[in-house]
């Protein structure tokens, strides 16, 4: 068969079908069993493969009763249109799954702890549920989460205590219990559980970081009385330098549920509680309404799933 061409042809002239077509035909050195594979009529495969020969200008295959097989040309173009064919798949299959928020990035902005707790919990189920979707994480304070938040910078935010105009949507999520720190000689740690009356008198070692500002509002509500306020001394530490503080004997300090992840030398944790139980601190879910990135949906997905709306099943 003799196919002639001036010039190579335009690569719009020539469809993914051909190219499909023409690897199956190789593959099975037959058009008759590269159709069946296809579920093709054998006539279509056949007239593709020739259309794709007018294109070229050139011949892919030598005919013969035995069947097919590539001819030099047919051999070079058909090393390139395996790989065009394969980065066809991998760009469609890319493009489907950062739509769907399977791939693609999210930045989430927190000021817990990850050393323990459902914050930890939550991102490595996340990792494991969508592995293609780089994530990014970010610790800051409450203020500079809500600028991030507002330049686009971060997708979402975990905080504790209330939204307080961090961002446009908002969702509660889970709560965690408060502990007190104490050093590994303090008295009150024969006791398995520490009232809040307990407590007057104590020395409170705050960190100015969030959420240090949220836990001395605790306390002011848990301790203070006309005339007397609790001591604290706020230091420019993160939670866990605090803790080393404790363990000098400088004070007690207070953290949640996540914070006791991580164990740290020469101090005891102890809940406390008041006549109504244990104290808590409930933490949210904030985002910008505006956000329409894929990967964000599939994380509210799984804080949906993971800490549902509570129902009130009425009698």
């Amino acid at each position: 068969m003799s196919v002639g061409r001036a010039v190579p042809p335009l690569l719009s002239a020539i469809e993914l079908r051909h190219l499909r077509h023409a690897i199956a035909a190789a593959d099975h050195h037959s058009f008759r069993k590269a159709a069946d594979a296809l579920r093709l009529k054998q006539s279509s495969l056949s007239r593709s493969i020739r259309e794709l020969e007018v294109q070229l200008g050139v011949c892919l295959f030598e005919r013969t009763r035995a069947g097919v097989r590539p001819t030099s040309a047919g051999v070079e173009f058909l090393r390139t249109a395996r790989y065009v064919v394969e980065d066809c798949q991998t760009m469609i299959t890319n493009a489907w799954s950062a739509g769907k928020g399977h791939a693609g990035q999210i930045t989430i902005g927190f000021y817990s702890s990850l050393a323990g707790g459902n914050l930890r919990a939550t991102v490595l189920e996340f990792n494991r549920r969508y592995p293609a979707v780089k994530l990014q994480l970010v610790e800051g304070t409450r203020q500079r989460l809500s600028k991030s938040l507002k330049s686009g910078i971060l997708d979402i935010a975990i905080v504790g205590g209330e939204p307080n105009g961090l961002a446009s949507e908002t969702m509660a999520l889970w709560s965690e219990r408060i502990f007190v720190a104490l050093p590994e000689n303090h008295p009150l740690t024969k006791h398995e559980i520490v009232s809040w009356t307990d407590l007057k008198g104590e020395t409170f070692l705050l960190s100015g970081h969030d959420p240090g500002p949220d836990v001395n509002d605790l306390l002011i509500a848990k301790l203070a009385a006309p005339g007397d306020h609790p001591t604290v001394i706020t230091y420019d530490v993160s939670g866990p330098n605090i803790k080393g503080l404790v363990s000098g004997g400088l004070g007690v300090t207070l953290m949640s549920d996540a914070c006791l992840g991580v164990a740290y030398e020469g101090v005891v944790y102890r809940e406390a509680r008041d006549g109504n139980g244990p104290n808590r601190i409930g933490y949210i879910a904030v985002w910008e309404k505006e956000n329409a990135n894929p990967a964000l949906q599939s994380f509210l997905k799984l804080l949906r799933e993971r800490y549902p709306i509570p129902t009130c099943n009425s009698l």
